[in-house]
């Protein structure tokens, strides 16, 4: 066996024995809030579709119209053939959504943070990064060549310190999610302005799991009121958006260059014309109605005192992102199963997704829960978790 064969087998039989195996589950049916999963109907609280936009027939006909008028592929990327109107549009509305000067539009949530760091940074620069940020965020530090200068979670003391430690360094990046992804909790936009303007800092906001859900579906940095002091705002469309790709919005300037330098967007396919189409829709839905999430965080912060009030640890999720933090792996995939047989089924995190003995059930609660469904979710966690 090769070398390179050998060091995969025994990482694989690591992850065995610490119990952090994965596998793909088939899904027959996933279209709306209950999933078809191994011959189980169960109501799914694992997907990111927090506004029920997935199943939209506003979306849906929107996709059908684009395949009728320009097929099903883009045929290349955007700089060669790609771009048809359908993109130009989508970025007008969104930069007037974001209230920025521009936009642009990527294949993913993964690709537009990839895209944006390895652009923006480079081996002469440092990038401060929350500790917990997405996995995304670290990837595209590493792909950049920057230094990377990770803070501890939400701590803007020890930023603030590694910031004055740098001071004379130049060309320097803070980073973060605003809404956490594995513990629902909101980054302090509010200081990380402060310290950008402190200590001359591009500031970039990932607001993947905010968009839709805060500041009337333009993220947390919108309701904060500090969307104009970030200089780039992240988002995507395959969550609350219910579609798929992702999206930065900020200055002519910083947009222009990414067109030009962004290597994951020069050198890749565009999106399908009936996912941009599909995006469009979604953005024009939110628009019309724009705080249809705040019922959403009414719900999510009923669900927590409940759990709280029974002694069950949610982190300090102040989002529809529930961290339900069980600690162990195994215990933590056997709740999982306890609940596929109650008819819930919810995301179960292991490391390293989340830091070593933090296992924990996710909850990602969506608007469309009825109040039969939402008393469901309640008394059943509470069986489980409470035996």
């Amino acid at each position: 066996m090769s070398g390179i064969l050998a060091r995969i087998n025994q990482q694989m039989q690591t992850i065995r024995s610490d119990g952090r195996l994965r596998h793909l589950p088939v899904i027959d049916n996933n279209k709306e809030k209950y999933m078809q999963l191994g011959g189980q109907r169960l109501l799914n609280l694992a997907s990111n579709d927090y506004l029920g936009l997935s199943s939209s027939a506003v979306l849906a006909d929107a996709a059908r119209d684009a395949i009728d008028e320009y097929g099903v592929s883009s045929g290349a990327s955007r700089l060669v053939t790609g771009n048809n109107r359908l993109y130009n549009e989508l970025e007008q509305e969104l930069a007037n959504f974001k209230q920025q000067p521009a936009a642009l539009v990527f294949n993913s949530g993964y690709t537009a943070n990839l895209c944006l760091v390895a652009t923006l940074a480079d081996r002469h620069s440092l990038v401060f990064s929350d500790r917990l940020n997405h996995a995304s965020i670290i990837d595209g530090i590493a792909l950049s060549g920057a230094k990377h200068v990770r803070y501890r979670h939400n701590d803007m003391e020890h930023l603030a310190a590694l910031l004055e430690k740098h001071k004379d360094q130049p060309n320097k990046l803070i980073i973060t999610d605003s809404v956490f992804s594995m513990d629902g909790d909101l980054a302090d936009l509010t200081t990380l302005v402060k310290l950008k303007h402190d200590f001359n800092c591009l500031l970039v906001v990932d607001e993947a799991h905010a968009t839709g859900i805060f500041g009337h579906g333009r993220g947390l940095a919108h309701e904060l009121g500090i969307d104009q002091d970030v200089d780039l705002h992240m988002g995507t469309f395959s969550k609350a958006l219910g579609s798929f790709g992702g999206y930065v919005a900020g200055s002519r300037l910083l947009i222009d260059y990414l067109i030009n330098a962004g290597r994951a967007l020069i050198y890749t396919t565009g999106l399908p014309p009936a996912t941009v189409a599909a995006n469009l829709a979604a953005i024009r839905l939110l628009q019309q109605d724009p705080d249809q999430g705040q019922p959403l965080r009414t719900m999510a912060h009923s669900l927590v005192t409940h759990l709280h009030n029974r002694g069950i640890d949610t982190g300090a999720t102040e989002s529809h992102i529930i961290p339900v933090i069980i600690g162990d792996n195994e215990r933590t995939i056997h709740i999982q199963q306890h609940l596929h047989g109650m008819g819930i089924h919810v995301g179960a995190i292991r490391p390293p997704t989340v830091p070593t003995g933090t296992a924990r059930l996710r909850l990602a609660l969506r608007a469309d829960l009825n109040l039969d469904e939402f008393k469901l979710l309640t008394t059943k966690l509470c069986e489980v978790l409470c035996m």
